[in-house]
């Protein structure tokens, strides 16, 4: 797993302004997982999105499959088959709300049949 999770942007300057946070993971296999620490003084939004890159073998049908969890629980899990040719993609888009001092557990899974798994990514980008 590519252990560069980006760290946040800067988190304020003299005046009190703030730029987002974005956090992200790639994994070459099939599981990624990404930790975003708790805030102790403010809520976060955050648009996350989560990808799985597939390319089919020459052998007859394939599918692939992505699991995405939030803090532990399943938030959404989708099987569809792989297209021929060229690399295929699953992906999904979530938002969460992150309460003050909490922190945010965003795992993906992704699984494939009859095709080789090239990257999982999970980005997450606070709101502004």
């Amino acid at each position: 797993m590519k252990a560069g999770r980006e760290a946040p942007a800067t988190r304020g300057d003299a005046r009190g302004s703030r730029t987002a946070e974005r956090w992200s993971v790639e994994s070459p296999g099939g599981v990624a997982l990404l930790d975003i620490p708790a805030d102790a003084a403010r809520e976060r939004a955050f648009e996350i999105y989560c990808s799985l890159a597939v390319r089919r073998g020459d052998g007859a049908a394939a599918s692939h499959a992505l699991r995405v969890l939030v803090d532990g629980a399943q938030q959404w899990s989708r099987r569809v088959p792989t297209h021929a040719g060229a690399a295929d993609t699953l992906d999904v888009r979530l938002r969460r709300v992150v309460p003050v001092g909490r922190p945010l557990r965003i795992g993906a899974i992704g699984e494939a049949d009859g095709a080789a798994v090239l990257r999982l990514s999970i980005v997450a980008e606070e709101d502004a």
